[in-house]
């Protein structure tokens, strides 16, 4: 037999044979005690004559010594002798196993918390009855109470007191301060008893976990319902920022566990960046490194579980170091407000961490303040994770789908969709899944699957402020100059080519504002811009948000700032071009101030022209009348599209392209002459043959030159403009024609 304890459940065993001695020398004892009292089925439940008297002959505060027979003596010291000799293996036996590095639970415990031998006595007394159900009915006889089955203070101060003076001493052991009770390792069993109303009478228990951490078991805390275990290895997608590598953390934190730094305080670190992955990552990453599993504590659900925050605290943090594990608080932003109750669990938070904390993790988007004493007292270091840069995201694309293998470049989805690492992740199962959903066992992931999954992802609260379009275009669809066109696919390439110019190149850290693409569209109605916007939109991958002016526009002051800081705050996270259409009404000149109105209407120019210069996506601004625009606005475009109305040439060309091949047209349409004598946008073109269509499917079935005519008539009636026989010539009579029938 081995000289040492294998594991904790032998050293456990141990310790309860040595209870059991304990509780047999206070049987001896008890025996004397109750010699004159006959025994009984009724013992416990009546108190007789005999045990008043010797109650009232007993010494108060201390029962004594009762006079002894020789068989009881003997016994007694045999027992003694037991308990020296089973003292002695068990100091032994323990030294010998920590020294061999296997893990005891209860000199762990008596570690952990600064425990006395008293302590680790009476927390073995308590928890013995949820170990072995024998305890319940050698408590119940030694208390002379078959309904009391766990320890009372009494019990526990015969079984290990040796005087009077021992046992008043102890009683500080009971107190709430005490560290049995402080951290919770014994509880007091709520009893309707009358006795119980006596401190001495009190029973007692150990706390649930602790027995079952006693007895091996890894588990979490059955109340813990919003903490978590993060063990294992992680996805290599999501290993740390560089932060963790390049300032010195993990130097720092091994110093700190080999308690080699000078101050004894514990060891804290505040991430904070708006990816709640990255953060999660780092500090995982930081956990690995020295073998320790992360107990994440989602600090929203512990102030929902039902519990009081200091018992919710108390239990996760001592959770972390039963485990052992890092505690990872998040997300911390959740205790920023100022009311007296976020306040209280603020204070609570850093009181528990000061007392239980050891390797503690807060994460925030936001900085949480600690009090003042807190970082006199302790280390506190603060790590900040800017958002994802376009060169984490493109690494992060890359473990993913493979550098090279994949069916989009992992750059090209870096710089169109702003994802966090968390978001990468999940586009890619969204897309794995689309692709089995599609082919099965035999699956395999596409552009479309990747450029779907994203926009699936992309935040779609937008939706309340704007209009989603679907882009329907092409590039053969849009009839413009070559120049416009070409300036059109030069956007494209600006949002293709970002990554290079700001990441590789450098430009990112030569600009503090500006980085996003501004775009103005001008020229008349009908012209091209919407279709322009859709196309681009089509070609990039992105979603295109047409946003709601009448929603947005308020005549509440501050009102206005609200719904485009909500706007930009939601594009931000969408990745979506935002679509401005008749921008000159929010977007206009500002004029000289002459009263609070023009004031106000200036403060929103203002704010517009921040987040227009803040926003790092796409902003297309579509306008009439340019020159109705303010000029700081003009000075922020990175492009000015120009819309110009078609000539005769580019009529044609539309006239061309403006019916499906679907459609069943007539020979008899003569394109020419529609685009030489109808000077006509591309939008009311697009009219035009919508209703001719609808006007044949009434009759011929074929769309023919009368249709187009007769539509062309309701156009120009509703741009206001007269049916002259010097426009419509030889087709004139079947305007007056409609005219006289109608």
């Amino acid at each position: 037999m081995p000289d040492y304890y294998e594991n904790s459940w032998q050293h456990l065993l141990a310790a309860l044979q040595r209870l059991d001695v304990l509780i047999e020398l206070r049987w001896l004892k008890f025996r004397r005690q109750h010699q004159t009292v006959e025994p009984g089925e009724f013992r416990g439940l009546y108190i007789s004559d005999e045990q008043i008297a010797a109650a009232l002959q007993a010494p108060t505060g201390f029962t004594g010594r009762q006079p002894i027979g020789d068989d009881d003596a003997r016994q007694e010291q045999e027992l003694l002798r037991r308990l020296a000799e089973l003292n002695r293996q068990i100091h032994h036996m323990t030294v010998a196993s920590l020294d061999r590095g296997i893990m005891l639970a209860l000199p762990l415990l008596a570690n952990i918390f600064e425990l006395s031998h008293f302590e680790i006595d009476a927390l073995l007394i308590a928890a013995a009855p949820q170990v072995d159900l024998k305890y319940e009915r050698l408590y119940a006889y030694l208390q002379d109470d078959v309904t009391q089955k766990r320890p009372a203070v009494r019990l526990i101060l015969d079984l290990l007191c040796g005087s009077f003076a021992d046992e008043v001493a102890a009683r500080a052991y009971f107190s709430s301060q005490a560290a049995l009770w402080r951290y919770q390792l014994l509880q007091w069993v709520e009893t309707t008893h009358e006795k119980a109303a006596s401190f001495l009478a009190r029973p007692i228990r150990a706390d649930e976990r602790i027995v079952q951490f006693l007895l091996g078991n890894a588990q979490v805390d059955a109340r813990l319902s919003f903490v978590q275990v993060l063990s294992g290895q992680p996805d290599e997608a999501a290993a740390p920022a560089p932060q963790v590598q390049s300032n010195g953390c993990l130097s720092l934190t091994r110093d700190y566990l080999e308690k080699k730094l000078p101050e004894p305080g514990k060891l804290v670190y505040f991430l904070h960046g708006p990816d709640p992955v990255e953060r999660r990552a780092a500090a995982a990453a930081m956990s690995r490194e020295f073998g320790l599993p992360l107990l994440l504590v989602d600090i929203e659900a512990l102030l929902n579980a039902g519990l009081p925050v200091e018992t919710a605290l108390q239990l996760a943090f001592r959770e972390g170091l039963l485990q052992p594990a890092a505690v990872y608080v998040e997300p911390c932003d959740r205790l920023l407000a100022e009311d007296e109750k976020t306040l209280y669990a603020r204070k609570v938070l850093f009181k528990t961490i000061a007392e239980l904390g050891w390797l503690t993790f807060l994460a925030g988007a936001a900085m949480l303040p600690p009090p003042e004493d807190f970082v006199r007292q302790h280390i506190f270091i603060h790590l900040e994770f800017p958002a994802t840069t376009c060169g984490r995201r493109q690494q992060l694309w890359e473990t993913w789908l493979g550098n090279g293998s994949a069916a989009v470049a992992p750059a090209e989805l870096a710089n169109k969709f702003r994802f966090n690492a968390g978001q990468i992740q999940q586009a890619f199962y969204t897309a794995k899944n689309l692709a089995i959903a599609r082919d099965g066992a035999n699956y395999g992931i596409t552009a479309s699957d990747l450029y779907q999954a994203c926009r699936l992802l992309s935040n779609q609260k937008l939706g309340q402020y704007a209009q989603k379009i679907t882009p329907k275009f092409a590039w053969d669809d849009l009839i413009l100059p070559a120049d416009r066109k070409a300036q059109l696919r030069e956007i494209c390439q600006w949002v293709k080519y970002h990554h290079v110019v700001f990441g590789e190149w450098g430009f990112d850290r030569k600009l503090s504002l500006g980085k996003g693409l501004n775009i103005l569209f001008a020229g008349p109605s009908g012209t091209g811009k919407t279709m322009a916007a859709e196309i681009i939109a089509g070609a990039l991958g992105l979603e295109l948000y047409k946003i709601d002016l009448s929603v947005v526009v308020s005549k509440y002051i501050g009102e206005t700032e609200k719904n485009l800081s909500r706007i930009f705050t939601e594009a931000a996270t969408s990745n979506a071009i935002l679509f401005f259409d008749e921008a000159d009404a929010l977007f206009g000149k500002r004029s000289e101030v002459k009263d609070a109105h023009d004031r106000y209407a200036n403060i929103e120019i203002n704010y517009l022209l921040m987040k227009l210069e803040e926003h790092e996506g796409i902003v297309i601004l579509a306008t009439n009348m340019q020159k109705n625009l303010d000029e700081a606005f003009q000075r922020r475009l990175h492009f000015a599209v120009e819309f110009p109305f078609p000539d005769e040439d580019h009529r044609r060309r539309i006239w061309r392209s403006v019916f499906p091949a679907e459609a069943p047209t007539s020979a008899d349409i003569e394109l020419p002459f529609l685009a030489r004598r109808f000077k006509l946008s591309g939008g009311s073109i697009k009219n035009i043959a919508i209703n001719a269509a609808f006007l044949a499917a009434q009759n011929s079935g074929t769309i023919g030159m009368e249709h187009v005519i007769l539509a062309t008539k309701r156009e120009f009636q509703k741009l206001g403009k007269q049916c002259v026989k010097s426009d419509f010539e030889q087709y004139y009579d079947l305007v007056k024609n409609s005219e006289e029938t109608s």
